[in-house]
């Protein structure tokens, strides 16, 4: 009986001419428009500038693409430095091997630069950003499908992904650990959008929140990978490291909380337009002037209304009435006849 299963690709570069396109790069290009689309709807629904995301991503994105090659040499030194090996081929990133850690990290730094250069808070920009971010992962994880790496265990269920034989690879059917993730991730972003719309999430508790759901993701794919890794302690390196990035972001989510409740009143301050503490600041002054008005409003419903001019066939009575007046023995008032 045939087993049913995903089919991989039979290569990962279709080439358009001389111009060759990686199905590694494609996805990873794909996950950074999606990232800066969704920061920017994102970024100007809190009272930001459109392009602000677009124009700090330009510093983070190189510095993420760095780390994140730097983080998988460093791990995976005997790929590129061992007996046999070519140290040439560290540069060639079309390859496959990038490091969400370190992508992360060196990412921040160049986002770090970018938020000082716009004088706007990196913690703001980094909660815009985070669903978009996990989106970005969940797109450049089929990458590896297109390279056929980062698989799990052999299996036989219908999801199951072809493997080909190949350098380092035996084939068979194994579980799509890339798909897993690719599914993870969009969970993730779901979740961050859900809670921020909830919970009001500011001072980058929202990239925490994304951070820490994405380890314990992180942690059970990991392990049930089975490409060569470093362990320690009986575990591979990115599940301790998934940990430890868990429990700093826990840790910053809830001192966050308590140190600086709340979320920013202004993200970016000169931006077009009303912003929150402004629209604030209307609608308490709205207020305010209703309330002040409304005893104006009661004493002109209570004042007496103009008379209405008086045809001409009624103006001997009313002459009449003003001769009788004395008669009566009262005075006529002060400046009146």
């Amino acid at each position: 009986m045939d087993i049913a299963y995903i089919p991989s690709p039979s290569t990962g570069v279709i080439h358009l001419g001389p111009i060759p396109l990686r199905g590694y790069a494609f996805c990873i290009i794909i996950g950074v428009f999606v990232a800066v689309w969704l920061g920017n709807r994102r970024w100007v629904a809190r009272g930001g500038k459109p392009g602000t995301v677009a124009d700090i991503a330009v510093w983070a994105v190189p510095f993420g693409l760095v780390g994140g090659r730097l983080y998988h040499v460093i791990t995976d030194y005997q790929l590129y430095f061992g007996e046999g090996r070519n140290w040439v081929d560290a540069f060639k990133i079309w390859e496959g091997g990038l490091g969400i850690w370190g992508a992360i990290a060196l990412g921040a730094v160049g986002a770090w630069i970018g938020c000082r250069l716009r004088g706007i808070p990196l913690p703001a920009w980094a909660d815009a950003l985070a669903p978009g971010i996990a989106l970005a992962q969940a797109c450049g994880r089929w990458g590896n499908w297109f390279n056929q790496e980062l698989y799990g265990r052999a299996t036989d269920l219908p999801w199951a992904v072809e493997i080909s034989a190949g350098p380092n690879r035996d084939p068979g059917t194994y579980h799509p650990t890339f798909l897993y993730e690719s599914l993870w991730c969009i969970g993730v972003a779901l979740l961050v959008i859900w809670a921020d719309r909830r919970f009001k999430l500011g001072h980058g508790r929202a990239f925490a929140l994304y951070v820490a759901a994405y380890c314990v993701g992180r942690g059970w794919i990991e392990y049930m990978r089975v490409d060569e890794a470093h362990h320690v302690l009986g575990l591979r390196l990115n599940v301790w490291t998934s940990i430890v990035v868990f429990l700093g972001a826990v840790i910053y989510f809830v001192l966050s909380a308590k140190l600086r409740p709340g979320r920013e009143a202004v993200v970016e301050p000169d931006a077009p337009g009303r912003t929150p503490a402004e629209g604030d600041a209307a609608a308490a002054k709205d207020a305010k002037d209703t309330k002040d008005a409304k005893p104006v409003d009661a004493a002109a419903a209570t004042a007496p209304k103009p008379v209405a001019s008086v045809p001409a066939e009624a103006q001997p009575a009313k002459a009449d009435l003003r001769k009788q007046e004395p008669a009566e023995g009262k005075a006529p008032e002060p400046g009146k006849r």
